[in-house]
C-alpha cells in the first residue's frame, strides 16, 4: 500500500510541478505584456527589471496555485482511468477514497503553505512592487509621462503626444497644467517641442519648452467679472523640476505606505478594528454637530426644577399660545395659520426668515454629501481590509476544494494529456476566478458583506466537489442522460393517456 501511495504521489507531484512551471510562464508573460509600456525603453537595467518581475511572481500565485491544483488532479486521476489502472485498483479492494489519501495529506499541507505565502511573501513582495514602481518614476522622469494621457508629475499635469530620444527625453506637442497652492490648474503651457535634462551633478530636472505659448487664469477679489488673465508667447520657456537624491535614489528604499495588500493578517486585524472605531467617531461627531446646528435634542434645562420639560418644549408652549391669540384674532386665517409658522413673524422679517431656513437646510444638505461621500471612501477601506484578511483564509482552502473537483472529475472523464483536461480546467477555473472577482467588487461597494465577497466562490465550488466525488465514487458518469430521457419519454407518455382518457 505504501508503494502505491508513493507512486500516486509520484505522478500528481511530477503533474503538478510541470502544470505550475508552465502557467506561471503563461502569466508572467501576460504581465510582461501588461507592464511593457512602464518598462520598456526607460532606461532601466535588466537586473532591474528582472527584480521587478521577481516581484511579481508571489501575487501571480494567488491566480496559479489555485488552478495548478485543478490542472494536476485532473490530469492525475484522469490518466489513471484511461490506463484502466483505476479499474485494477478497485479490482484489488483499493476506493477511491483510499486511493486518495496520500494526495489529501499533500494538499492540505499545500493549503498550510499557501496560507503562509499570502500572509506573509504576498505583501512583502506588493510592498518591494510599490516601491520600486514609485522609484524608477522618481530616477528615470521621463517614465512617469505617458503618451496621449495626462500624468499628474510634482505640482502638475502633463501630457505630451509623443516620446522619442534617448531615454524618451525629448517630447513632442507638450501641454501643461500647473497647479497653484489651492491645487487648481490656473497656469496652462503648451509647446510644440519639450526636453527632459538632467545631471548627475544635480538634483534638478530641466524641463526645456520650446515655441509655445503661457496662459495664466489670475484670481482677482476685486474684479470678478472681468475674469483677468495674462498671455504670453514664447521662444523657450525652462521649468526646473526639484527630485531631492535624484541619482542617489536607493530603487529598493521602503517607504512608509501600505495598503491592504500589504499587511498580513495581525495587521489587518488591527486596522480593521482601528478603522471601524475612527468611522464611528467621524459619525458620532458629525451626527452631534447636525444635531446641535439644527437645534434637534436640546438636554434639560438646569434652571428647570420640575426637570420634566426642556426649553424646546416651553418654547413649543409659547408658540401654540401665540397661535392660539392669532386664532381668536383671525379665524378666517385659521387653517393657514396652524400649518405654516411664518405668520408669528411682522411682513418685513418674513423675507428674511424664509431665506435664512433656506440657507440653513442648503448649507446642512451640502455638508451631509460631502460627509457621505468621504464615509463611503473610508468605508470602502474598511471593506478591502476585511476582503484582503479573509481572502488569504479562503485562498488556502480553495486548494483543497478545487483537488476535490478536479480529481473525481478525472476519473469521470477518464482523460489525460493536456487536451480535454486543459479546457475543462480552464472553463472551471475561469468561473471560480469571475465568481471571485465580482463577488470582490460588490464587496468593496459594501453591497455584500466582504466575508461573503472573499468565500463566495470558493463556498460555490464547495457543492460541486461533494457532487463529484459522490459520483465517482459510485463509479457513475458526470451526468446520467438516461434519467433525464427516461423522465421525458414517462411526461409525454403521461400527456398521451391523458388526451386518450378525454376522447
Amino acid at each position: 500500500m505504501r508503494i502505491l501511495d508513493r507512486y500516486i504521489l509520484t505522478r500528481f507531484t511530477f503533474n503538478f510541478v510541470s502544470s505550475f512551471v508552465i502557467l506561471m510562464f503563461i502569466f508572467i508573460f501576460q504581465t510582461i505584456w501588461l507592464f511593457i509600456d512602464d518598462l520598456a525603453g526607460k532606461g532601466l537595467d535588466i537586473i532591474i527589471i528582472g527584480k521587478f518581475l521577481f516581484y511579481l511572481m508571489p501575487d501571480l500565485t494567488e491566480k496559479v496555485l489555485p488552478l495548478t491544483v485543478l490542472l494536476s488532479s485532473i490530469l492525475t486521476f484522469g490518466s489513471f482511468a484511461e490506463n484502466y489502472e483505476f479499474a485494477a485498483m478497485k479490482a484489488s479492494g483499493i476506493s477511491l477514497q483510499r486511493a486518495m489519501l496520500s494526495l489529501i495529506v499533500f494538499v492540505v499541507l499545500l493549503g498550510g503553505v499557501t496560507f503562509f505565502f499570502a500572509n506573509s511573501i504576498i505583501p512583502l513582495s506588493q510592498r518591494k512592487i510599490y516601491n520600486l514602481r514609485k522609484n524608477i518614476a522618481k530616477v528615470k522622469p521621463a517614465a512617469v509621462v505617458a503618451e496621449g494621457v495626462f500624468s499628474d508629475f510634482e505640482g502638475m499635469n502633463i501630457k505630451v503626444d509623443e516620446k522619442y530620444g534617448d531615454n524618451d527625453r525629448y517630447l513632442k506637442n507638450v501641454i501643461i497644467h500647473q497647479k497653484n497652492n489651492q491645487s487648481k490648474n490656473n497656469v496652462v503651457i503648451k509647446s510644440k517641442q519639450g526636453e527632459l535634462v538632467s545631471s548627475e551633478d544635480s538634483d534638478i530636472v530641466q524641463l526645456i519648452l520650446t515655441d509655445g505659448h503661457y496662459y495664466d487664469d489670475i484670481e482677482s477679489k476685486k474684479n470678478k467679472l472681468k475674469y483677468p488673465h495674462a498671455k504670453a508667447d514664447f521662444d523657450t520657456y525652462i521649468m526646473n523640476i526639484e527630485i531631492p537624491e535624484l541619482n542617489n535614489e536607493d530603487l529598493e528604499a521602503e517607504r512608509d505606505i501600505s495598503t491592504d495588500k500589504m499587511k498580513n493578517i495581525s495587521r489587518l486585524k488591527k486596522d480593521i478594528d482601528s478603522l471601524k472605531d475612527d468611522n464611528y467617531r467621524i459619525v458620532r461627531a458629525f451626527s452631534k454637530s447636525i444635531s446641535n446646528r439644527i437645534g434637534m435634542f436640546q438636554p434639560l434645562d438646569p434652571n428647570d426644577t420640575t426637570e420634566t420639560r426642556t426649553s424646546l418644549q416651553r418654547k413649543q408652549d409659547s408658540i401654540r399660545q401665540i397661535k392660539l391669540d392669532l386664532l381668536r384674532k383671525n379665524p378666517a386665517r385659521q387653517d393657514s395659520i396652524k400649518q405654516d409658522l411664518i405668520y408669528l413673524f411682522p411682513e418685513y422679517l418674513k423675507v428674511q426668515v424664509i431665506n435664512s431656513a433656506k440657507n440653513a437646510t442648503t448649507n446642512i444638505l451640502n455638508s451631509v454629501r460631502g460627509k457621505k461621500e468621504e464615509m463611503q471612501k473610508r468605508y470602502k477601506i474598511y471593506n478591502m481590509h476585511i476582503l484582503s484578511m479573509h481572502n488569504k483564509y479562503a485562498l488556502a482552502f480553495s486548494c483543497i476544494i478545487l483537488f476535490f473537483v478536479g480529481a473525481p472529475l478525472g476519473a469521470i472523464i477518464r482523460k489525460g494529456g493536456l487536451g480535454l483536461p486543459m479546457v475543462i480546467a480552464i472553463v472551471l477555473f475561469l468561473v471560480y476566478y469571475f465568481i471571485g472577482v465580482f463577488a470582490g467588487n460588490y464587496a468593496k461597494e459594501g453591497n455584500i458583506h466582504p466575508m461573503l465577497g472573499a468565500w463566495l466562490s470558493t463556498l460555490i465550488m464547495l457543492p460541486l466537489s461533494v457532487f463529484l466525488t459522490k459520483r465517482a465514487t459510485e463509479d457513475k458518469g458526470l451526468m446520467s442522460f438516461g434519467v433525464v430521457t427516461d423522465f421525458f419519454k414517462n411526461l409525454v407518455k403521461k400527456k398521451s393517456k391523458n388526451e386518450d382518457d378525454d376522447s
